[in-house]
């Protein structure tokens, strides 16, 4: 036997049975500040948070603060995975580390939440995928509308039949960024560590607290927040990746970093419909119920979805459309990520596929890679899914 194939039948053994008393206990890899939030989330539902890692110090003592007591801390996540006592990990640091970090955790024999997006790039999800199968292991990606009431009663809205047939989706996401953050480093860094797989660079505190608008380590907002447009559009027209992507932008808009506020991608998919997503990080402010929207134009009605509300408007050439049905729910999205931790803590004990599953993640995960690489290279990429590569 080799020694992967002995991890893989390793971590399928180590699937526990689950009482109904019984805690799940979980280890935190990068307690920043989703991470934080997530691990008040898990232990609102019971989970036992046993173990904390960061290499940074300050985030490690603040993730230790929200543990549960007697929890253990290390700098290294591979000896956090090494920790037998744990069944779960979140992966919530920077984007280049989510996927290596999601395969040793599932050869380890844990289940795995992992933020989005899923992976930085096409190869790396296709590993995540082989490795989640093999192992049989639980992965629920951060892509909470899958989880949350009100974007589960759209599904059924647009699967009814009432819109007819969809060849044009749109969606842009607008608010304000003014500034980056600025921040001294206020404890021990590993630097090395921290970068991992990505280019070297000297340490720097900005690359370090700014990680989101730099290529090596992510797509800043435009996949940030695509992400979760992105996975939406897909999972409600049932598709599992592009045929061809284009994305343009405007030049970086803050002092000294890699990528745009302002950018929009363009998306052509095999079941014969375009979607586009418009990113407007240097617009006004507005509250998270009005910042985003998602239209699908069907030749019968156009379904209108926000973060907290929809509106199905049936084909009419009036001047004051009316919707046929609605529902806007100032709040709603408050409870989006927590169905979705629940809803991965229940698969942990069922075993089942969670509701935003690992061959979701990567669908998305393409249509980001393909877009951050249009935006640098100023051309249409088509997708060869047959090939798995990326075509000029």
């Amino acid at each position: 036997m080799t020694r992967r194939k002995f991890f893989i039948t390793t971590a399928a053994a180590q699937a526990r049975i689950f009482g109904a008393n019984d805690r799940i206990r979980v280890g935190i890899i990068g307690p920043g500040g989703r991470g934080k939030y997530l691990m008040g989330v898990f232990k609102e539902f019971g989970a036992d948070l046993g173990a904390v890692c960061d290499v940074y110090q300050p985030n490690l003592e603040a993730g230790l603060k929200l543990a549960s007591p007697g929890a253990e801390h290390y700098k290294d996540y591979r000896k956090l995975l090494d920790n037998k006592s744990l069944d779960a990990v979140i992966v919530s640091t920077p984007d280049h580390w989510h996927a290596q970090m999601a395969i040793d955790a599932v050869h380890a024999g844990k289940d795995v939440y992992v933020e989005k997006p899923m992976a930085h790039t096409i190869e790396e999800g296709f590993a995540m995928i082989d490795a989640v199968r093999k192992t049989k292991r639980v992965l629920q990606v951060g892509t909470q509308r899958r989880s949350a009431e009100l974007f589960l009663e759209g599904k059924r809205i647009m699967e009814s039949g009432q819109l007819g047939e969809v060849h044009l989706v749109t969606s842009d996401w607008r608010n304000y960024t003014g500034n980056l953050r600025a921040s001294k480093l206020q404890g021990e860094l590993d630097w090395k560590q921290w970068q991992g797989s990505a280019p070297k660079h000297e340490l720097d505190p900005q690359r370090f607290f700014n990680w989101y608008y730099y290529f090596d380590y992510s797509g800043g907002l435009i996949t940030g927040q695509a992400a979760h447009i992105v996975d939406c559009i897909q999972w409600y027209m049932n598709s599992h990746g592009p045929l061809a992507v284009t994305c343009s932008g405007l030049k970086p808009d803050l002092p000294g970093v890699e990528v745009t506020n302002t950018a929009s991608i363009v998306m052509e998919f095999p079941e014969n419909y375009l979607a586009t997503f418009t990113l407007g990080y240097k617009s006004m402010t507005y509250n998270q119920a009005n910042d985003q929207i998602k239209q699908f134009h069907g030749m019968k009605a156009r379904f209108d979805v926000g973060r907290e509300f929809y509106y199905l408007f049936p084909k009419s050439t009036d001047v004051d459309m009316k919707p046929s049905v609605s529902r806007k729910e100032a709040g709603s999205f408050n409870r989006a990520a927590p169905s979705h931790v629940r809803n991965f803590l229940d698969c942990i004990r069922s075993r089942q596929d969670p509701n935003a599953p690992v061959e979701a993640g990567q669908a998305t995960s393409i249509v980001l890679c393909m877009a951050m690489q249009s935006l640098r290279e100023g051309r249409r990429l088509r997708w060869n899914a047959n090939a798995r590569k990326v075509e000029g």
